[in-house]
């Protein structure tokens, strides 16, 4: 390439840079505006969640965690093998970083918030609507940097990092095989697809993207293989969590009759030693779960779909991490 030639590149990429610079700045003040607004309600929902939580006696702790692993084990597995890793691996510490980080999220807004009703000039007009887009992005940016606590936020961060370097390393280990299966039908299909769909593609491709068909092929068969082999381990996994929630469950159920001296007709004694209603308990919720899961085919019925799509992407996207990490690895 000459020296005119990348001159011109090196023009029309600052062109693109600089469209791409405005843009984001166009969005700053709605931007700000949505986050404002949605922030505080999110963190506020959460903060009552877990004083709700928090506030729970164990038995229904324990009957309604059983629930959620014995319905819906199967429908995410390595989110909740996730929270499983986490709770090992330093729930404690993940709750603590998470508040460190809402407070400073909270004391941020609340500037900003004073911030927009300044009016240094006294004309009348708050300061913040008689300045553009670019102006008023780096007045907030100032404003965070002022107003942040660098050295909690980091410490909130560096903590979260660690424990999610934890939570995929455990999880890299209980899916071995899973990872194994995905890695060896990827191979599998590849070979074909080197055979006999990357020849007809190129040939359909322009020259200047010809060096992008094989990594986008790579792409597919990887997705492809890693859909089978997740849809394998989701079936054991859905069996295995409506066992271990049904045992919760059962568990949890009997010993709430037996503090409350339920005895249902004499079916539950005082010591579970001498009945067998909780393993009764234990197989009727664990068949349920199964069938259940069956039933809906691993997917979240509408309009549950619609509220639950965050877990949807988390769950794929903790799946596609530990499988790239085991072909890396």
């Amino acid at each position: 390439m000459s020296s005119k030639d990348r001159s011109m590149s090196s023009a029309v990429a600052k062109e693109h840079l600089t469209a791409a610079a405005k843009m984001v700045q166009g969005l700053a003040k709605p931007l700000a505006g949505v986050i404002s607004f949605l922030l505080p309600t999110i963190i506020f929902v959460c903060s009552k969640a877990w004083a709700f939580y928090k506030s729970l006696p164990k038995n229904a702790v324990k009957f309604w965690t059983g629930f959620v692993f014995c319905f819906f084990g199967g429908l995410y597995p390595v989110t909740f093998a996730a929270v499983q890793a986490a709770e090992h691996g330093g729930r404690k510490k993940v709750v603590e970083s998470l508040t460190a980080l809402s407070e400073e999220a909270l004391i941020i807004l609340d500037e900003s918030k004073k911030d927009d009703k300044k009016d240094d000039d006294g004309d009348g007009v708050e300061d913040v609507k008689q300045i553009d887009s670019a102006k008023f992005a780096m007045r907030k940016v100032n404003l965070v940097m002022t107003k942040m606590n660098p050295k909690k936020v980091d410490t909130a961060i560096a903590t979260l990092y660690r424990v999610w370097l934890s939570v995929i390393a455990v999880l890299m280990v209980q899916f071995a095989r899973t990872i194994s299966l995905a890695l060896s039908i990827s191979d599998f299909i590849m070979k074909p697809v080197d055979r006999f769909i990357t020849p007809t593609l190129l040939l359909a491709t322009p020259k200047e993207y010809e060096r992008w068909v094989p990594v986008v092929l790579g792409w597919a068969v990887k997705s492809i293989a890693m859909s089978i082999a997740w849809t394998i381990q989701t079936v054991i996994s859905a069996v295995a969590s409506a066992m271990t929630g049904g045992r919760m469950m059962g568990e949890a159920f009997y010993d709430f009759c037996a503090h409350r001296n339920w005895t249902l007709g004499g079916l539950i004694p005082a010591n579970n030693a001498d009945s067998y209603v909780d393993e009764a308990f234990m197989y009727l919720f664990a068949a349920l779960g199964i069938y259940f899961q069956f039933k809906i085919q691993f997917d979240i019925p509408s309009p549950f779909n619609l509220l639950l799509w965050p877990l949807e992407v988390f769950e794929y996207y903790l799946k596609w991490t530990i499988t790239k990490s085991g072909t890396t690895a």
